[in-house]
């Protein structure tokens, strides 16, 4: 069985150009673990989700990414993830250790944005996202993407589309490093 969530937040995701091709992923909290979107996958095409224990035993077929989702939950009480590759937040990354929105929506909802350093598929990417979202609910892996928490896989998005956007208001004021 399909599962609409997913498909409704990935096709948002890819009609505002959060994610491209089969960049990024998504889980949501279950009982026993969580499922998370499959690796290779298009966000915006039905699919079914894929089981993780909360031991950190994937099932066949599990996003790479499954590692830093399962430090998310371990260490916070986010019911989804959303993990994307916007644009102008990853190229802010690349310059700075911490974004400081501009914007009255990106300071409300994310006064100061982490960024964490670690390879994707990492146990290392994994720890520090983990640790950063402890904190704050959004974390941007430097020159990777970001990793939203929050109660529903649509609220994570917000936060997603959110941060995306102060990165973007960041570089079009001339106030980025650019």
């Amino acid at each position: 069985m399909h599962d609409t969530e997913f498909l409704n937040v990935g096709t948002r995701l890819h009609q505002v150009r959060l994610v491209t091709s089969v960049f990024g992923n998504m889980s949501r909290r279950v009982e026993g673990g969580f499922e998370i979107t499959p690796t290779g996958s298009f966000l915006d095409v039905p699919a079914i989700s894929i089981f993780v224990s909360d031991e950190g035993v994937p099932e066949a077929g599990a996003s790479s990414e499954y590692r830093v989702h399962l430090q998310v939950y371990r260490h916070t009480d986010a019911g989804a993830i959303v993990h994307a590759h916007p644009a102008y937040a990853v190229a802010l990354s690349l310059s700075r250790d911490t974004i400081i929105p501009a914007d009255s929506e990106g300071r409300m909802l994310l006064p100061k944005i982490p960024v964490v350093g670690g390879e994707p598929g990492t146990e290392a990417l994994a720890e520090n996202v983990g640790r950063a979202l402890v904190s704050s609910p959004l974390v941007i892996a430097r020159g990777h993407g970001t990793f939203a928490r929050a109660e529903r896989l649509v609220d994570a998005y917000i936060l997603t589309a959110a941060a995306e956007h102060a990165a973007r208001i960041l570089v079009i004021s001339g106030a980025s490093d650019f």
